[in-house]
């Protein structure tokens, strides 16, 4: 890439980070087949098409004067522009420090300050929602079945009743997650709603939320109940969930 090479490969390891339309080809990852064997017939297919209907014809498509391609040093010039330049350890070295070190030195002073006064509050909540979290459980919950269709026109309404225990709203999360399943049976993730606390009383909490989905189809709805505290660098600090 940094002489100017394209790259012709399958959408995975650096190069789904590094193609660019108009700077290499790539084949999708997705497999269509289970089968190997099929697979590696409609890959090969593809690569023979991409070879025949577009690489070829581009580096063969010269000027008659100059005997180059114009469209095949605009490849070339779109590699080393838009591919290579994010393959340096410049970037390798500022990602590091965006993305890791300094946020980690943020955070190490805001844990240090104060003779570790918020250290020492995380601590103190954890310690309490471990004590309590076997008595948060669902009290009631109003929504559809787990497994029904969902349509443009008919918004989800969900509604859960939720024992806190010793613990207040504020330490509880609760999120409804929408999953689909694939070709092959296998359910993703589509989207993940949170509910709202809309009352409070006697150590039980009502959260509800009203959600229209962005597609059609057949969903699966689970509700899933977590401990929550802005303190937390992220939710997989701490263990406490539960999945209704």
């Amino acid at each position: 890439a940094m002489n100017g090479t394209m790259h012709f490969s399958v959408l995975d390891g650096w190069w789904v980070e590094g193609y660019k339309e108009g700077a290499g080809w790539a084949l999708p990852l997705e497999q269509a087949y289970e089968d190997n064997n099929y697979q590696n017939e409609l890959d090969a297919a593809t690569i023979y098409a991409i070879l025949e209907n577009e690489i070829v014809p581009s580096y063969y498509d010269t000027d008659p004067a100059s005997g180059r391609s114009a469209k095949w040093v605009g490849f070339i010039k779109n590699t080393i522009a838009q591919v290579a330049c994010n393959f340096t350890t410049n970037r390798m070295l500022t990602d590091y420090v965006d993305q890791y070190y300094a946020p980690q030195a943020v955070r190490t002073g805001e844990l240090q300050d104060n003779d570790f006064a918020t250290a020492r509050e995380i601590a103190r909540w954890k310690k309490r929602v471990r004590r309590e979290w076997p008595s948060v459980r669902v009290i009631s919950r109003s929504q559809p079945q787990p497994s029904y269709d969902l349509t443009e026109k008919d918004p989800l309404h969900s509604q859960v009743v939720i024992a806190l225990g010793e613990l207040r709203p504020e330490d509880i999360g609760v999120e409804l997650v929408f999953a689909q399943s694939d070709r092959h049976g296998q359910l993703h993730i589509a989207n993940v709603t949170p509910l709202e606390v809309v009352s409070e009383a006697d150590g039980e909490a009502t959260y509800a939320a009203s959600v229209m989905p962005e597609k059609t189809g057949a969903y699966q709805v689970g509700l899933r109940i977590f401990a929550k505290n802005p303190l937390l660098p992220h939710r997989q600090d701490f263990e406490c969930v539960k999945w209704v």
